[in-house]
C-alpha cells in the first residue's frame, strides 16, 4: 500500500438611523444668504461625500493581498485554523482546532498597525512565493532542525487582515530529519509547499469536506524505530501531494516523478515514534484537522525544518 511506512501490512479486526449629518432637506429662508454661509454649507458637504466613499484601512479583500501563485504541483498557504472542533466534540475552549475562533472580525495584536497584513508565521519569501494565490488554509509544519525528527503544526487561516495562527500541536516528521530532495528509502520528510487534496483511514470519515477512503488497504502492524507498534497509525490519513495523483485515493501508488523518488508521503496518526518520510499528530488533532480543512479554501502544507522555510 502507499504508504511512508514500509514492509509488511497486515491487517488487524475492527468493528465530527441617524448618522450624525444634518437634514439634505432644503431650508427656506428669506433673501439670500451671507457669502462666508454660503462657503461653510458647501464645505460641510464636500466632506459628507468624502466620508462616505473613502475606504478604511484594513478592508482590502484578501485576493489582493494573496502572494503570487505558482506551479500547483508544490503549493500551501497563509491561512488559521476552522471550525472550533474538538477531539472529544464537547467545545472545550482551547482545544479546538487551529484558528478556532470566528475570523469574520479582523484581528490584530496590540500595537500592529491596521494596515500591515499578520504574517504567516516565520516562512521567508522563497517559501511564500510557493503558496497560491488562492489559499486560505495552510497547515505549516516546523521542524525543530535539519537533522531533527521532531516538529509543530499550526494551522493557518486566511484573512482579510492576514494569516490567522490556530493551536499549536506537537508533530513528528522522519527518522532522519528533512531534506529537498527526498528519495525512497532516504528516511527524511520532503521540505515544500504541497496542496492537500484527499483523504482516508481505516476508521469511518469523522465528517471531513474532504474526498474521504474508508478502505482496510489502512491496516497496518508490526513496530516502528522505537519499538512502538504501529497498529492504528492510518486511522486518519490526510494524503500530501508529493509524488502523487490528486484526486485519488491516499492508496494510490502512481508516482509521477518515479518510484525512487518515493511517495506514499501522508499526515497520519501519531504512533509514539518518528516516520519514513510522513508527519503525524496525535489521534484527536488528525480529527480535528479533517474536520478543518475545506477544499473549497485550497488547503496546503508548507513543511520543513525552520532554517529551510525561512529562505
Amino acid at each position: 500500500m502507499a504508504s511512508s511506512i514500509e514492509g509488511p501490512h497486515r491487517g488487524r479486526p475492527r468493528a465530527p438611523a441617524p448618522d450624525g449629518r444634518r437634514s439634505a432637506a432644503p431650508v427656506r429662508g428669506r433673501g439670500r444668504l451671507p457669502m462666508p454661509v454660503l462657503a461653510l454649507l458647501v464645505a460641510v458637504f464636500l466632506t459628507g461625500c468624502a466620508a462616505t466613499t473613502g475606504s478604511t484601512a484594513g478592508e482590502s479583500s484578501p485576493t489582493a493581498a494573496a502572494p503570487a501563485a505558482v506551479a500547483p504541483t508544490v503549493t500551501a498557504p497563509w491561512a488559521a485554523g476552522a471550525p472550533g472542533n474538538t477531539a472529544a466534540g464537547d467545545g472545550t475552549p482551547g482545544t479546538g482546532a487551529p484558528g478556532a475562533e470566528d475570523t469574520a472580525r479582523s484581528r490584530t495584536g496590540p500595537g500592529a498597525h491596521p494596515d500591515t497584513p499578520a504574517p504567516l508565521g516565520d516562512l521567508g519569501p522563497r517559501t511564500l512565493a510557493l503558496i497560491p494565490g488562492d489559499t486560505r488554509q495552510a497547515v505549516v509544519v516546523t521542524g525543530r532542525g535539519r537533522d531533527a525528527n521532531r516538529s509543530e503544526a499550526v494551522l493557518y487561516r486566511r484573512t482579510v487582515s492576514g494569516w490567522e495562527a490556530g493551536t499549536a500541536w506537537p508533530a513528528r516528521n522522519a527518522l532522519n530529519g528533512w531534506t529537498d530532495h527526498h528519495l525512497a528509502g532516504d528516511l527524511r520528510s520532503p521540505i515544500g509547499v504541497f496542496t492537500l487534496s484527499d483523504a482516508g483511514g481505516l476508521l469511518p470519515d469523522p465528517g471531513t469536506l474532504l474526498p474521504y477512503d474508508e478502505s482496510p488497504g489502512f491496516s497496518i502492524d508490526g513496530t516502528g524505530f522505537m519499538g512502538e507498534p504501529l497498529a492504528g497509525s492510518f486511522d486518519y490519513v490526510v494524503a500530501i501531494d508529493y509524488n502523487r495523483v490528486p484526486g485519488t485515493s491516499p492508496l494510490d501508488r502512481t508516482r509521477p516523478l518515479g518510484a525512487d523518488r518515493g511517495g506514499g508521503i501522508w499526515l497520519h496518526v501519531d504512533h509514539d515514534g518518528p516516520t519514513q518520510g510522513c508527519v503525524s499528530l496525535e489521534e484527536g488533532h488528525m480529527r480535528q484537522l479533517l474536520l478543518a480543512l475545506d477544499p473549497g479554501q485550497h488547503p496546503v502544507i508548507v513543511m520543513g525544518d525552520a532554517g529551510s522555510l525561512s529562505r
